[in-house]
């Protein structure tokens, strides 16, 4: 119990340096078991926000290379994600409007059953956004699992490719990043106004 604690209280000092390097030869050292170890802290970093939720991801493309990298960020954002989903699946709209204003929850219901889909694959493909936020606000608010899950991934799957093919130049890839996010929620609003405009004429 002590060694266990020991190693978990070393891992997240480890993580919280944000050094790279020295997390990755952390991770190295447990061989096939870091990935594990990587996934796990995907879905821990649910509970426990203290550093970039892309870190983990980074951390994985230089340890495993490209394709092992890509898998095991689409695993732990998929596990993360349904975790977070199922909390909220598990919460009641009651629960929720007790946090929120009545004109705040008709506004976040009018949004996840509208345009819930493209809200998560922004969300995900944008590292800056709250993921798990969202995860738990389609689930409260009940949008299907199959096309929770679907946009997810579809909006994982790039951010994933993306942070594995640049991870060797951190500086480049945080620049990509911000570019995705911009360009991501550029044409999302874009999108939104021209339907909102629509369904207003309606």
């Amino acid at each position: 119990n002590d060694n266990f604690k020991n190693n978990i209280n070393e891992l997240w000092g480890i993580f919280n340096t944000g050094n790279k390097e020295e997390i990755s030869n952390y991770i190295k050292s447990y061989g096939i078991w870091g990935a594990v170890i990587l996934i796990l802290i995907m879905v821990f970093q649910l509970f426990l926000v203290v550093f970039p939720s892309w870190l983990p991801m980074i951390i994985a493309a230089l340890v495993y290379g490209f394709i092992p990298s890509v898998l095991i960020s689409l695993i732990g954002v998929f596990l993360a994600s349904t975790l977070a989903y199922v909390i909220g699946s598990s919460l009641s709209e009651n629960t929720l409007k007790k946090y929120i204003s009545e004109k705040s929850f008709d506004k976040l219901d009018f949004w996840v059953n509208n345009y819930g889909f493209f809200s998560v694959v922004i969300f995900r493909i944008s590292p800056f956004l709250s993921n798990d936020g969202v995860s738990l606000i389609a689930g409260v608010l009940g949008m299907k699992y199959l096309k929770f899950i679907f946009a997810t991934i579809l909006g994982i799957a790039p951010l994933a490719i993306a942070i594995s093919f640049f991870s060797s130049n951190i500086d480049e890839l945080k620049e990509g990043l911000y570019y995705i996010s911009a360009l991501g929620i550029l044409i999302y609003a874009v999108f939104i106004y021209f339907d909102y405009k629509k369904r207003k004429t309606k």
